[in-house]
């Protein structure tokens, strides 16, 4: 028997969104880029994608098995605004790893235990260790973005945060932790066609909660604090890698690109690694062009 599929649409509120603005996403092709401050204007092809992406998570297997063999802790921190792509690559990071030497780390807000805990307490307890690789899905650093501009932390706490968390970073390095921290910079354009997409899509219903939807309101406050964070945390020990992630295809391929060319493991395939997009990932000094600002 075939039912109609029902579903409730969370709606975009209209102020939300200009006029002009929902007429060039609708308009625009599915391989269309609308930002104009993207490098890109297509979106990379499938075909080219999945061959590419099939070589570099062979490489990826061959990092686990050296962290394995080596007893490494490898930490990789994504952060960035709603919808920027972050959960998506860390998929296909993990799609081929054995799951017994890798996880996701992807935290709900605190229980009311753990907002009686030291702010950095329930992250701790998820570290990897020896032999592991984990994938923190956002991480401490709501403390420096999401917090402050939702009204979930106070003004104090969020400095407190900035002050104790380049400590923290160089502690974990000097431990041993491997640490890649990636801020994923989406523009407002794209932000917004992700967004309508799924509140459009009941199978994408869960990806956009209330908050979200508040969060379109608040781009400039986002801005802000994000520009504070990356000024004061992003150091020597624990810098900050940014990655232009409008096309979703390209800046998972330079993530994993970026990664696989700073680890020293057996058997790199360097013809395979090439060199990472310098158009879509790098320091924030070299690849921040205004599009997340």
């Amino acid at each position: 028997m075939v039912t109609t599929e029902r579903h409730a649409v969370l709606p975009i509120p209209e102020g939300l969104i200009s006029d002009e603005l929902r007429e060039r996403i609708a308009l625009a092709s599915r391989k269309e880029l609308i930002s104009p401050t993207y490098p890109y204007r297509t979106k990379l092809g499938r075909e080219e994608y999945e061959a590419e992406k099939r070589l570099l998570q062979i490489e990826l297997l061959q990092v686990q098995r050296w962290v394995a063999d080596t007893k490494q802790r490898l930490l990789l921190i994504f952060e960035g605004r709603d919808a920027a792509g972050k959960g998506g690559t860390i998929k296909r990071f993990m799609e081929h790893l054995n799951p017994r030497g890798s996880r996701i780390v992807a935290l709900s807000k605190p229980t009311k235990l753990e907002r009686g805990q030291w702010f950095f307490q329930r992250y701790i307890e998820r570290l990897p260790t020896r032999g592991e690789m984990v994938f923190f899905d956002r991480s401490w650093y709501n403390r420096a973005v999401v917090e402050p501009v939702m009204g979930f932390c106070t003004p104090e706490e969020h400095q407190i945060f900035l002050r104790q968390v380049p400590q923290l970073e160089a502690m974990l390095t000097e431990s041993g932790i491997t640490m890649f921290k990636f801020w994923f910079s989406v523009s407002r354009e794209e932000q917004l066609r992700r967004f309508l997409s799924r509140s459009q899509d009941a199978l994408k219903q869960w990806k956009l909660s209330p908050v979200d939807v508040e969060s379109l309101g608040k781009w400039h406050e986002y801005t802000e604090v994000k520009q504070s964070m990356l000024l004061v945390t992003d150091t020597t020990v624990a810098p900050w890698t940014v990655v232009r992630s409008d096309d979703k295809k390209r800046a998972r391929l330079a993530t994993m690109k970026y990664v696989l060319s700073k680890l020293d493991y057996p058997e790199r395939n360097l013809d395979v690694i090439g060199t990472p997009d310098p158009q879509i990932i790098g320091p924030k000094e070299h690849i921040y062009m205004g599009d997340d600002s």
